[in-house]
């Protein structure tokens, strides 16, 4: 069993197919043997109660984004970048398996879609990838030829069921499950799409790393209306919504968490806290708390919109480089590509 971490915090508070899909043969998980886990320990408690904990994958995976089953204590789905394979995750026992996706493959977005199955954007394809969570079957939505290579980077499904998803190399696109349908749109500003989000009200919005910029797709024709950040050169990266439909913008850049409000077309920053912030991922919970990997502190940052402040936990590892935040109600989850590990935050408040 893996342990669980002290994850002392340190407050603070600033302002400032077309038909030419493809489905592969059902591929065969492989059970992978994990180095043991590490041992626990927990915060003291405080206004927000946070443990971490962390769980060992295969040596060379490289796991890049994570996305947990929505069943408390369910398996979670990881990409294995480096193995070109889908890994998942027993967090009971602390087993993982891994289904290879191809030759070539380079997952680097895992997400769950509303059929329960993991979608994965996979650069080394240049396709969407949808894994069958029963038999494990893979099938394949290769982009067309004449895209190029897009860098895939990340999906979302909107309230329709289309999926969309990013390239930095200056595409956005949809798939449609039930018809294998592709489609690819230049982007805006050319390089940088990246993190991709859809709001409780059925909007879809992305963030662009290169363009500093946030795009709201037009679900219906595919054109994008580019939005900006106040502060330019930002470096808008990824991108999530809160249950207002707001949008909360993790700037690399600048080490800024950025809000936009659609309604009136208002936009907010805050500046994380400690000397050199680089904020990554951004998530927001089922409370409506903003969570963000910072790479300059090699930690998670909890962020409470209502009293404005900061809270730092240190990952359990150096160079933990966690590049992407997803969770399910009282867990955050991230990959910490940096060091061949999975690791939790389990979060509690008094009452």
């Amino acid at each position: 069993m893996a342990g669980v971490y002290l994850a002392a915090a340190c407050g603070g508070s600033s302002e400032q197919p077309s038909q030419d899909s493809t489905a592969a043969s059902a591929s065969k998980a492989e059970t992978v043997a994990s180095p043991a886990a590490k041992p626990a320990a927990e915060q003291p408690p405080s206004a927000d109660r946070v443990t971490l904990q962390e769980f060992p994958v295969p040596s060379g995976a490289h796991p890049h984004d994570v996305a947990p089953a929505l069943e408390p204590n369910g398996i979670v789905w990881y990409t294995a970048q480096h193995q070109e394979a889908l890994g998942i995750l027993n967090p009971l026992s602390g087993e993982t398996r891994h289904i290879h996706l191809g030759s070539g493959a380079r997952p680097h977005g895992v997400i769950v879609g509303p059929d329960g199955a993991p979608w994965i954007t996979d650069g080394g394809l240049n396709a969407i990838v949808r894994v069958d969570p029963s038999t494990q079957a893979v099938t394949v939505f290769p982009l067309p030829e004449s895209t190029g290579y897009a860098n895939l980077n990340t999906a979302t499904f909107d309230l329709s069921g289309i999926c969309w998803f990013t390239g930095q190399s200056g595409i956005y696109g949809r798939v449609d499950p039930e018809t294998g349908e592709l489609k690819v749109y230049e982007a805006p500003r050319g390089r940088g799409p990246y993190g991709i989000c859809t709001t409780p009200d059925g909007n879809v919005y992305y963030a662009s790393l290169a363009g500093s910029y946030v795009g709201h797709i037009n679900t219906a024709t595919g054109a994008v209306t580019e939005l900006n950040p106040p502060t330019s050169n930002q470096g808008a990266r990824r991108v999530w919504s809160d249950s207002r439909s707001r949008i909360w913008v993790a700037e690399w850049n600048t080490g800024q968490v950025s809000l936009y409000n659609p309604t009136d077309g208002s936009w907010r920053e805050w500046l994380l806290p400690g000397a050199s912030p680089r904020a990554y991922a951004v998530y927001v919970d089922e409370q409506d708390i903003v969570w963000l990997t910072d790479f300059g502190a090699n930690a998670l940052v909890r962020f409470d919109p209502t009293t404005e402040t900061f809270s730092a936990y240190p990952w359990p590892s150096s160079g933990a480089a966690v590049r992407q935040l997803l969770g399910r109600p009282g867990e955050v989850w991230g990959a910490e590509s940096g060091v061949d590990a999975l690791v939790v935050a389990r979060t509690a408040s008094p009452g």
